[in-house]
């Protein structure tokens, strides 16, 4: 599949495709295509969960927060459910993905979390393909706050 338009929304290019194409593959999808589970965005969400919170920890220290609370409550509030599923939204990002027959029927990506941990899937692909900086790109290039 060409990527291009997405690697033009996100600002940032893959250089191991096969990452990004896990990061855009659902569970359900998965099964249904008798794909192995290594497959699926599952794991890679998990860790792209880490790494917004990790880039965004890092920014509000850099900005100057130093109370423990303070950086746990603005994190919080940056990279809270809502927040990631817009930005899941305004890249287009449900259009990308690799859904399973019934999460297309039920549309799915319009329940918040979901569309939030396709974003984290992304996150955790791009950091295994090129770094924090690479996450960081595409935060940067994502996110209008």
């Amino acid at each position: 599949m060409n990527y291009s338009d997405l690697y033009a929304k996100i600002g940032y290019t893959f250089k191991n495709v096969d990452l990004l194409t896990h990061a855009l593959t659902r569970t359900a999808y998965a099964r249904e295509n008798e794909l192995s589970m290594h497959d699926t965005m599952d794991s890679l969400a998990v860790l792209g969960d880490a790494v917004l919170d990790l880039i965004v920890i890092c920014r509000l220290i850099g900005d100057g927060e130093f109370d423990k609370g303070e950086i746990t409550r603005k994190k919080i509030d940056l990279v809270n459910m809502s927040v990631v599923r817009r930005l899941a939204e305004d890249i287009g990002l449900p259009a990308y993905m690799k859904w399973g027959k019934g999460e297309l029927r039920m549309q799915i990506w319009t329940s918040g979390r979901v569309s939030a941990e396709c974003f984290e899937a992304l996150m955790g692909a791009a950091y295994l393909d090129g770094g924090v900086e690479a996450s960081r790109s595409i935060l940067d290039h994502v996110w209008k706050p």
